[in-house]
């Protein structure tokens, strides 16, 4: 066998259809040769099951050892992490009424929580006694409630958020992403490193003898 090197881009983690775990699926790979590159990533580097099987964490260290053994001239460069969180996840076709139910639920519970937030602050900093003052204050005038005040505050509360959100329904503002998607994506890296963590703690990563 002719000298060759193949790289190896490791994904964080991956979500897999089928039991069988194969090399292609824990990331991206690179090889000149294309024929020795279609072997590489069919391999299959371990297997997942029902219950606690149906997740693993996949070493580097693994793909190296299995690749070598194999292809004893190959040369293996990982250029992405050193672990993969691969997770078998079933696709469920029919969604039904539950989903649209819990769907139903959350929005109800985000929406009013949200709402009942913004009106326990207000009243602990006790805003309509300010703006009553303000009001009488500036123009002289006891409050009847609804002035100017109150409608550009409650119209520039509505844009402050939409603009922190950065999205309006399924439109986004600008092309950054939302601060919901930054801390998804920052809690998606903690729970991450957390199940290598613990994995690996327990000796139970798919790794190198």
């Amino acid at each position: 066998m002719q000298k060759e090197t193949l790289y190896l881009k490791m994904d964080r983690n991956a979500e897999i259809s089928k039991e069988d775990v194969r090399i292609a699926d824990l990331g991206k790979t690179y090889c000149r040769d294309k024929a020795l590159l279609a072997r590489v990533r069919t391999r299959k580097v371990t297997k997942l099951g029902p219950g606690e099987q149906s997740r693993k964490v996949v070493s580097v260290m693994k793909l190296i050892e299995m690749l070598q053994e194999e292809f004893p001239e190959l040369e293996v460069e990982n250029v992405g992490e050193t672990e993969t969180v691969v997770e078998l996840v079933r696709a469920q076709r029919d969604k039904g009424v539950w989903v649209t139910a819990k769907i139903c639920f959350v929005s109800c519970i985000c929406f009013f929580g949200a709402a009942f937030t913004i009106i326990a602050f207000h009243n602990d900093i006790g805003i309509i006694r300010v703006f009553d003052r303000i009001y009488e204050t500036v123009t002289g005038r006891v409050s009847d409630g609804v002035t100017v005040l109150e409608i550009s505050y409650s119209v520039g509360l509505a844009v402050g958020i939409i603009t922190f959100f950065n999205h309006i329904g399924g439109r986004r503002i600008t092309k950054d992403p939302t601060p919901i998607e930054v801390e998804m994506r920052v809690y998606e890296d903690q729970v991450n490193s957390a199940l290598a963590e613990t994995a690996d703690r327990e000796g139970k990563t798919v790794d190198a003898q």
